[in-house]
């Protein structure tokens, strides 16, 4: 069963000759900062190398949440949750977005203790997170039959639907003069003196000054043939959507066995609260290493497995020309479409159904799977390259993409125009994997 379909985006007949930033990659990271750059007046070009939205800009959740976020992305998401609330008026276009909370269940009293140290984050930005006792969380969702010893509660959350939200800010971008290349792979990045100068596309050159790398799970692969070591690993999150139904929670709700938030056409979108698929590739090899803090702290989580993918990953080609065709330009590559597994899809439902019965009936329209990127330390890279003036990522969002988009691709373009930071880049600076920076999540409690 193929993935969701996102809004569809067509793709500009030809290419410019130079632009001031090419921005790789055409998801919600990429759009927004492009949207961002077309906004200050400088000329930009996303490259895409198959549909705006495609990957797992259109295959998330859906959920933008500051809750249970790592204490160094909590300013960001701060600033994020600011530009959702309008972001349907500053685009022209819908979204999809609601401020509607978002609830954590916790099974038991150590993580009620947890959450309730965790919160303490926020107080800074005087944004509202509340413990719930078990009455109250079933209050919040009359009917629920949710149990546990608690839950906590962010009503400044909310929820926005994926296969609309990168193309409505990627034709936002283009209205602004922004020129959206689709089925358009990057091939090389090049240089002059050292200094970025221009990219080869399978359709051929742009010179420009800048270029931002913003392919998601791609990225290591893209970086790799610049000598460039960008240590992440792909996860696999498996989901699926129900048919439109009448009854069901309006907030967005976690538990241990799943997550569920209501979807704007009246279904619902389901996926695990803990559990995703880890393929074994040769990358997992190469970064074990780098790795262990967060295999120590969340290892519980993952699901690993032997597939296929890892004679795929063993095969492909690690170094190529400007003249040569890329892994990106291969048909299996164009559009990432991993197959959801049985084993984590099929007891969504009847789990989900078991706390809201109001779901019982619901029947189900679509599952699908898609690849995040993940860092060492489960934040992303907003970051210059030193090495290659002229060359910034925005990548490694681990799962966290969506909800943080706008604010995220508004601070790459802070960091390549020159101008004041949002906020302070330095928890997201690539070098940190080379500095002797400790690396690992940081679950705030």
């Amino acid at each position: 069963m193929p993935g969701p379909t996102p809004v569809h985006v067509q793709g500009d007949p030809e290419l410019p000759e130079k632009v001031d930033v090419v921005v790789i990659g055409g998801g919600i990271i990429g759009s927004s900062t492009a949207l961002e750059l077309a906004e200050a007046g400088y000329s930009v070009a996303v490259c895409e190398k198959g549909g705006i939205g495609h990957e797992q800009s259109s295959r998330n959740w859906g959920w933008v949440r500051i809750t249970r976020r790592d204490p160094r992305e909590i300013p960001l998401m701060a600033e994020s949750l600011r530009l959702w609330k309008t972001i349907d008026e500053r685009l022209g276009r819908s979204t999809g977005y609601r401020t509607t909370g978002i609830t954590f269940v916790c099974k038991n009293e150590k993580m009620v203790e947890n959450y309730r140290n965790w919160k303490r984050h926020l107080e800074p930005f005087q944004i509202k997170s509340e413990i719930l006792s078990p009455q109250e969380m079933r209050d919040l969702n009359p009917g629920s039959q949710l149990t546990g010893a608690g839950a906590l509660h962010t009503p400044a959350d909310g929820r926005a639907e994926p296969q609309k939200a990168a193309p409505a800010i990627a034709e936002a971008a283009r209205d602004r003069g922004a020129h959206i290349l689709t089925k358009c792979a990057v091939r090389t990045v090049e240089t002059e003196g050292g200094r970025v100068s221009g990219v080869v596309t399978e359709r051929g050159p742009i010179r420009c000054s800048s270029v931002v790398l913003a392919g998601g799970a791609w990225s290591n692969l893209f970086a790799g043939n610049m000598g460039i070591d960008l240590p992440a690993l792909g996860v696999v999150s498996h989901v699926l959507r129900t048919e439109p139904i009448e009854g069901g929670p309006k907030e967005a709700t976690w538990t241990n066995d799943f997550a569920i938030r209501k979807r704007e056409d009246g279904g619902y979108t389901i996926s695990r609260g803990a559990g995703t698929t880890v393929d074994i590739v040769p990358n997992s090899f190469r970064y074990a290493a780098k790795y262990l803090r967060a295999l120590k702290m969340q290892g519980r989580e993952l699901h690993f497995r032997i597939s296929e993918q890892f004679l795929r990953e063993a095969r492909r080609a690690k170094k190529w020309s400007s003249s040569e065709v890329t892994p990106f330009e291969e048909d299996e590559n164009r559009i990432f479409d991993p197959i959801p597994s049985p084993k984590m899809v099929n007891s969504l439902l009847a789990n989900a159904s078991a706390a809201f019965p109001a779901l019982k009936d619901a029947k189900v329209a679509q599952k699908w799977a898609g690849c995040i990127d993940v860092t060492p330390d489960a934040i992303p890279v907003i970051s210059e390259v030193k090495a290659t003036p002229g060359l910034y990522m925005a990548t490694g969002f681990s799962g966290h993409g969506f909800g943080i988009g706008p604010a995220a691709g508004g601070l790459m373009a802070d960091l390549v125009t020159g101008r004041t930071p949002r906020v302070d880049p330095k928890e997201f600076r690539f070098s940190r994997f080379t500095d002797g920076s400790r690396i690992a999540p940081d679950l705030g409690y």
